[in-house]
């Protein structure tokens, strides 16, 4: 059994989370569940912080945009990086302080970048087209933008190629030998001011090479744009640091993370005589581990495989069909009972690639037990859907052993929200 001091324990065969029963919580909220651990969370971000003390830690909204989890980190004093119109709504309306915040994406809209003009955030251009456009809508509001560029840097990152941001093939940023010229162009818009640059080489990077190769590249950049008589205030070096799914497998932590890249970033700032913040961008690591997902075995089946069918599918966590991602899971009810059988854990999606684990070796399982999948807090409910017409889970936040449901369950009634027949079908 694999636990955590003060996160995932076991006593009596049950697995606890954050010191509550897990089987009390199915019990009380139903199933399937998220369950969030609010300490795990803030010593996540205390840990990246405390890797980085000089840094600014802007949270990356998209690996899970909880309401609470959002105001959780505002009061750590955490950013945030936002990559839509409604992600910067919820990261202002958490508590996140504006200058603390940078609007990125690849593909914003009008209304988005007229948002961004309104709000007064820090903005990640991806586009000479993004530029021109924020200049323009800049210019009808009297305002002067902050803006970094954001910077394909061809470099390959070593995960899945679904997320990896930094390839040459990439959508997102502008290509190397292009940037110096945006930069420049930028420069002699009245209503733009270059404050910083910006890259992001993927997610769930489990070495630290990759960051290093990247820091290089971005301080040669800086050494460049510097002779246009362009001052950075940061340099934003993303994040994408992975976390152990498979828990024999190894990780860099935030301190490798900073051993590997502060002396490059701190020896190239000081030659040439520039001391521009470093911001990060975590998502997955903040959030990833503090969140379990429960679910309940409707069925057990021998056939080619012997399949658990349980109440939670892709609908709820779709990174196994999406990227073939392993999740560790575990019996919540028989935790620390000895494996006995190969298991394949089986959602109730109407689709063959609606797996959550494959061939994992578990007690015997049977009709009513309750199935622990780990790791759920990054891109689980974030990416979750009404496929299949099946009701979004709820989450419950744990804090100090104490439980407040922070999303409540849909139900089928949620199912027609925003929906309207036209007159002739009334």
């Amino acid at each position: 059994m694999f636990k955590i001091d003060g996160h995932l324990e076991v006593y009596n065969h049950h697995l606890f989370v954050g010191g509550v029963d897990s089987l009390e919580l199915i019990k009380e909220y139903g199933s399937p569940l998220f369950v969030i651990n609010e300490q795990r969370i803030r010593d996540n971000y205390r840990r990246y912080q405390g890797a980085f003390p000089d840094a600014d830690i802007y949270y990356a909204v998209k690996a899970n945009s909880n309401f609470s989890i959002l105001r959780i980190l505002a009061r750590e004093g955490a950013g945030a990086d936002v990559f839509s119109e409604g992600e910067l709504y919820l990261a202002l309306l958490a508590g996140i302080r504006k200058d603390k915040i940078l609007f990125n994406g690849n593909s914003k809209t009008d209304h988005e970048l007229k948002y961004a003009v309104e709000t007064g955030v820090k903005v990640s251009v991806d586009s000479v087209d993004e530029l021109k456009t924020l200049a323009a809508f800049a210019k009808e509001s009297g305002k002067t933008i902050p803006i970094a560029f954001r910077v394909n840097p061809d470099v390959s990152p070593k995960t899945h190629p679904k997320i990896a941001t930094g390839l040459a093939t990439s959508k997102f940023g502008i290509p190397l030998e292009k940037i110096i010229e945006a930069y420049d162009m930028a420069q002699k818009l009245d209503t733009i001011e270059p404050v910083g640059i910006h890259c992001h080489i993927g997610s769930q990077i489990l070495e630290t090479t990759p960051f290093v190769e990247m820091t290089n590249k971005m301080m040669d950049l800086v050494e460049q744009i510097d002779r246009l008589g362009i001052k950075f205030e940061f340099v934003d070096l993303g994040s994408g640091l992975g976390i152990p799914y498979k828990k024999d497998e190894p990780a860099p932590t935030p301190q490798d993370l900073a051993d590997a890249i502060l002396p490059v970033f701190n020896e190239r700032a000081n030659a040439m005589g520039l001391h521009p913040r470093i911001i990060l961008e975590p998502g997955r690591y903040i959030t990833a581990d503090a969140t379990v997902l429960l679910t309940t075995v409707n069925m057990v089946k021998e056939a080619h495989k012997n399949f658990v069918g349980v109440d939670a599918g892709f609908n709820l966590l779709v990174r196994p069909a999406m990227y073939d991602s392993y999740h560790h899971v575990l019996v919540a009810n028989k935790a620390d009972l000895n494996s006995e059988r190969l298991y394949t854990i089986a959602g109730p999606v109407c689709e063959s690639g609606d797996i959550l684990a494959s061939d994992r070796e578990l007690p015997v399982v049977e009709k009513g037990d309750v199935v622990a999948v780990l790791d759920t807090g990054a891109y689980g409910f974030s990416m979750s859907s009404q496929y299949n017409g099946r009701p979004r889970a709820p989450e419950v936040l744990i804090t100090q052993r104490k439980t407040c449901i922070v999303r409540e369950h849909e139900n089928i009634d949620d199912l027609l929200t925003k929906q309207r027949l036209p007159p002739h079908l009334l």
